[in-house]
């Protein structure tokens, strides 16, 4: 199969395309005919060796898909060849830069039929993340004010929805640029964070959600109200600086039923599925070059099929 890869850490010009040996569907996996494939910035962390050295090459990069069951292991019942899925690799897995994937059948879940495949792998990783983040982290309640920092980006953008689907009020922040777009998706408030200073126009947030790190996540504690909480999903999540905000870190499994709470959000018309920029697998270094500048829209996608 048709794959990209890289054979050592480095710049997005390690990536190579070419063929690489099939996966197989050993017992509880499915092999999945992929056609599309999402970037994520835990892509490009692992290819420099952001966090740690790669140990086995050739890696294959890419942690959510949408595809067709190919093949199906042993003792999986719930799938047959041909059923449309899609889904998010375990952490240690990943491998989705490419025609096939074999994934424990478990996590996957359906595609649904008025969902392109392009769409479907946009919103597998940024669907969970938000949905935890929100919904499971930060317990966001109907009349409570938000802070999401990087309103344009995937999981922000995501998240921003699925808060005013909640009831809350949204403030968030990102580019001129990036205003209207942001607007669409519903933010009650929007900063411009190149000319104003959120912290001197904001405060008394009941939770924030950061997805830029970095000074940004630092100094978001100072708008949240005393018993307040914050979440962080750019990396780890700080210490606070206050012992009446605690730093949440969410905690994005992979199952089944979480998806199929995403895929509900984007069918019933709750979420807008986020602008989509598509590349093709060869194209990789391409996507990966905009993905770490992080000055992007919406989600980038691999169009495999």
């Amino acid at each position: 199969m048709k794959a990209t890869y890289f054979m050592r850490n480095g710049g997005p010009e390690v990536l190579e395309y070419g063929d690489v040996p099939d996966p197989v569907a050993s017992q509880g996996q499915a092999l999945v005919d992929v056609y599309a494939a999402s970037v994520n910035a835990a892509d490009w962390k692992t290819r420099s060796g952001y966090h740690r050295p790669t140990q086995s090459f050739p890696y294959i990069p890419g942690r959510d898909f949408s595809g067709v069951v190919a093949a199906l292991g042993d003792g999986v019942t719930d799938f047959k060849v041909g059923d449309e899925v899609f889904g998010v690799s375990e952490q240690t897995g990943e491998k989705c830069y490419a025609e096939k994937v074999a994934i424990n059948a478990a996590i996957l879940a359906r595609k649904p039929a008025g969902l392109p495949h392009v769409e479907a792998a946009a919103v597998g990783l940024i669907g969970l993340t938000a949905v935890v983040a929100i919904e499971h982290t930060l317990k966001l309640a109907a009349g409570e004010t938000i802070l999401i920092q990087g309103g344009a980006g995937g999981v922000a953008s995501f998240a921003l929805q699925i808060a005013k689907h909640l009831g809350a009020r949204v403030i968030t922040t990102t580019s001129a640029a990036n205003r209207d777009y942001v607007c669409s998706l519903g933010a009650d408030e929007i900063i411009d964070y190149n000319a104003r200073d959120f912290t001197k126009i904001v405060s008394g947030c009941d939770a924030v959600l950061d997805t830029v790190g970095g000074d940004v996540a630092m100094r978001s504690f100072a708008v949240v109200r005393p018993g307040g909480r914050a979440a962080f999903v750019a990396g780890a999540a700080p210490v606070s600086p206050r012992s009446d905000v605690p730093a949440l870190k969410p905690n994005v499994g992979r199952d089944r039923a979480h998806l199929e709470r995403v895929t509900g959000l984007v069918t019933s018309g709750a979420v807008l599925v986020p602008h989509i920029t598509t590349y093709s697998l060869a194209e990789a270094a391409a996507a990966h070059k905009v993905s770490e500048g992080r000055h992007f829209r919406g989600k980038l996608v691999f169009k495999v099929r």
